[in-house]
């Protein structure tokens, strides 16, 4: 069962974590375009949004499912927290209480994960639409 609880534990957060950097990656990319993109060459307006928002999804994604992927690793350390309790045959306290404070922490870090990503996400896609804005200012649109 120890196997089971470092799985849980080390995989949902580990997991968590990678999401997160790969969200800083993209965000930290992104950023760097949109400071340094020239918008004149594009043919279109259309042409001009597809590139500015290449790879946001990848942001805007892990922001709505980190919490879902904490609240999995929650629910399985609650089971994984019963399952010991019941084949062990006691009710301490103190083992439920850590088992389920242990189990949170996932949900946590889902949380963690996900609310910087969507102000990352905001913030980016606010560029964008300044971005496209500069851009049919200059066409005269």
């Amino acid at each position: 069962m120890s196997i089971l609880s470092g799985v849980v534990d080390y995989g949902v957060i580990g997991f968590l974590l990678l999401l997160s950097i790969w969200a800083v990656a993209v965000a930290v990319e992104r950023w760097s375009l949109y400071r340094r993109i020239d918008v004149a060459p594009f043919p279109s307006a259309q042409a001009l949004e597809t590139e500015l928002t290449r790879r946001l999804t990848i942001i805007g994604t892990i922001a709505a499912n980190a919490p879902y992927i904490g609240l999995l690793g929650t629910v399985f350390g609650i089971m994984l927290t019963f399952h010991t309790l019941g084949t062990e045959g006691t009710m301490d306290v103190r083992s439920i209480m850590v088992g389920l404070s242990l189990a949170l922490k996932a949900t946590a870090m889902g949380l963690i994960v996900a609310i910087p990503c969507v102000a990352m996400n905001n913030v980016l896609r606010r560029q964008v639409k300044e971005l496209i804005t500069r851009y049919e200012v200059q066409r005269g649109a």
